[in-house]
């Protein structure tokens, strides 16, 4: 898997994994304690999360980061 694959997997796997939990973007940055402008753009993937953030939302959908980087 390329960079930019495991990238612009981020966003699909994090939209998949929220609609399944039932969540709007609003709660799960809620939950999160971020931005939920910065959120929406990291699902529609213009932003990347760093690590930080990453396990905030990790968290935040009670999943592991490996489930959201889908590697």
């Amino acid at each position: 898997m390329s960079e930019i694959e495991f990238i612009n997997q981020i966003p699909v796997n994090l939209s998949s994994i929220r609609k399944r939990l039932r969540y709007t973007q609003r709660e799960v940055a809620k939950i999160a304690d971020i931005d939920s402008n910065y959120y929406a753009k990291v699902e529609r993937g213009i932003s990347v999360p760093s690590l930080k953030t990453m396990i905030k939302i990790a968290k935040a959908l009670d999943v592991s980061i490996t489930d959201i980087v889908g590697y």
